[in-house]
């Protein structure tokens, strides 16, 4: 009980400071605002990207991997083959397509490829707009509803039919309130069939890739991109989907084994692909996010040290004023390790206030994000808990000097002072 009295006293007298020394109190607290404001909005911000990014992956299937030229990852590739090996890897081929698609253990395998082009309807035109080229079953692994029309079918597929899917945002574009359905558009320069449009999800990632709702997208099939929009090949990837009764490693297995027989790679060679699951990609995406948060965290403990350069500042103050009162209850009885914890407790109490400060702003920012765009900016816990256990922990750690030096006045000499 004794020592949440002292608690609450520290607390008092620090009020009273900051009544007192308003300037100074007010550039103390900001600099610990603004140290915990920097964590708490980049924890929002890389929270929001991961649980947008998760959503993502969740949508491709859990057990669903890829199968793509090169590798996926943060390297130090300058352009050489040296440090580029995978510049030198072939593109995946429609046959290698063909025959994992004919692999006892795989369900289905999607191939995706994509380009741009110039997209007209009589005088309406909208330049450099991008596509996706997919196969039949791209609604599988893409969180979008075709409404109104539909998809193509297997055999406009292996025709290599014109017909395309425009997003709302190029069907206003170019068609604005009327049916576009059934209606030709031209897409450099090729006359397509529009059979449908389609709402995709909106997500950060997908918005960051410029394939989220707001912005003009199309897709075709694989094979009529090859055919008539003149598609990079090299660019084709495929989504494999195992069989719900055969485990995601042996399939990975039998494609690599596939894939190795194909090429006529020997035991000792490197694979010249790359087989890409769900943890790979993530672990990819926290390493990238994770530089982005440490350094983050280095400008947060910038500031954080210039608010507890100013605890120092103002409890230095804060001891010299009360020199004769510190006198007063160390004669009164009051121990060294009393007036030491009622300091401590000042100065933990001013960066606590900087502290709730930054949450609250930081916090208002993530709503703010979250209610205008598409990234589900959120604040963990562990990012709370963290911020104000980091303030308390600077009050403490910057308040023991002044604390130190009250606690050892003499009592005599202390009373003495003027």
């Amino acid at each position: 009980m004794n020592g949440i009295l002292l608690a609450l006293e520290g607390v008092s007298m620090a009020l009273e400071a900051i009544r007192g020394n308003k300037v100074r109190a007010a550039l103390t607290i900001a600099g610990v605002a603004i140290g915990v404001f920097v964590v708490v909005a980049m924890g929002a911000v890389v929270n929001g990207i991961r649980a947008s990014f998760q959503q993502d992956l969740e949508e491709i299937g859990a057990t669903t991997f890829i199968v793509q030229r090169r590798g996926s990852g943060i390297n130090a590739c300058d352009g050489t083959d040296e440090n580029c090996p995978d510049r030198r890897n072939p593109p995946i081929s429609f046959a290698e397509w063909d025959m994992i698609r004919r692999l006892p253990g795989v369900q289905e395998v999607i191939g995706t490829m994509a380009g741009q082009a110039n997209f007209a309807y009589r005088n309406s035109r909208v330049d450099n707009v991008g596509y996706d080229a997919y196969s039949v079953e791209w609604p599988a692994v893409n969180a979008s509803d075709i409404a109104p029309g539909r998809n193509f079918t297997r055999a406009e597929y292996e025709a290599g039919q014109p017909v395309v899917l425009l997003n709302d945002t190029l069907k206003a574009q170019l068609f604005g309130d009327s049916e576009p359905i059934g209606k030709p558009v031209t897409i450099s320069g090729r006359q397509f069939t529009v059979i449908g449009v389609y709402n995709p999800r909106a997500g950060f990632l997908r918005s960051l890739e410029g394939r989220g709702p707001e912005t003009p997208r199309a897709i075709v099939p694989t094979s009529t991109a090859v055919r008539q929009l003149d598609a990079f090949r090299g660019s084709l990837t495929l989504m494999v989907r195992p069989r719900s009764d055969i485990s995601q490693a042996e399939v990975m297995d039998e494609v690599m084994a596939s894939m190795r027989a194909r090429r006529g790679l020997r035991p000792s060679d490197r694979n010249t692909f790359y087989l890409v699951e769900q943890d790979r990609i993530m672990d990819t995406f926290n390493q990238l996010f994770g530089t982005i948060f440490a350094v983050g965290l280095a400008l947060s403990a910038v500031a954080l040290l210039v608010g507890g350069v100013g605890v120092v500042a103002i409890m230095m103050i804060s001891v010299t004023e009360r020199t004769r009162e510190i006198g007063v209850r160390k004669a009164l009885g009051a121990t060294a390790g009393t007036i030491r914890w009622q300091f401590l407790v000042e100065a933990a109490t001013l960066t606590s206030i900087g502290a709730f400060i930054g949450l609250a702003v930081g916090a208002l920012l993530a709503w703010i994000i979250r209610s205008n765009s598409s990234l589900p900016a959120s604040v963990p816990t562990s990012i709370m808990v963290t911020a104000v256990l980091a303030s308390a922990v600077t009050g403490v750690a910057f308040g023991m000097l002044p604390a130190l030096r009250a606690s050892r006045l003499d009592p005599v000499e202390a009373l003495r002072h003027e």
